[in-house]
């Protein structure tokens, strides 16, 4: 298979705290996004005793969990989407050309690694960012491309488009 270029973007790093009887261990967990910028992009959570190990694990873990996302003219979503994470749930709606990644806290790397250029992305009950990244991810499975939306209805693509 050949090797994708993936860029990856540390979007959160978490410390732990283990008190024992000789004092107190530290642990890290790293939250990690990757993705081409082209359609394809994945997360991942790595943990360990030191920061660049877990966010090596994250990356490594996120490449296994890519997923494949349909831009609609290489640069938004083909309809707004609800993605929802245990507490978390995140509204993701398409935006005009020129209006950017209009997202908050967990949810911009994501979109930013799909290769959106012009979306909006609101949080809307929790700002965990493990839960929003989930709920990012989840939303972007649920988008469906015109041909999808056409098979799903039973009606052939033109008459998809026409309602538009």
């Amino acid at each position: 298979m050949k090797e994708l270029e993936l860029d990856d973007s540390v979007v959160d790093i978490g410390r732990t705290v283990k008190v024992v009887k000789g004092g107190r261990n530290f642990g890290f967990n790293a939250l990690v996004a990757v993705g081409n910028r082209k359609g394809i992009v994945g997360i991942g959570l790595g943990k360990a005793k030191e920061v660049p190990a877990a966010i090596r694990k994250g990356i490594k873990k996120a490449k296994k969990n890519l997923i494949r996302v349909y831009l609609k003219e290489d640069r938004t979503l083909w309809h707004s989407v609800i993605g929802e994470k245990c507490g978390a749930r995140i509204l993701l709606k398409p935006a005009k050309p020129g209006t950017g990644i209009i997202a908050g806290g967990a949810a911009r790397p994501v979109l930013e690694l799909a290769g959106f250029k012009d979306v909006y992305a609101k949080s809307l009950r929790s700002n965990n960012p493990h839960n929003i990244l989930k709920a990012t991810v989840d939303g972007l499975l649920k988008v469906m491309t015109p041909e999808e939306v056409a098979e799903k209805r039973g009606k052939k693509l033109e008459e998809i488009l026409e309602e538009k």
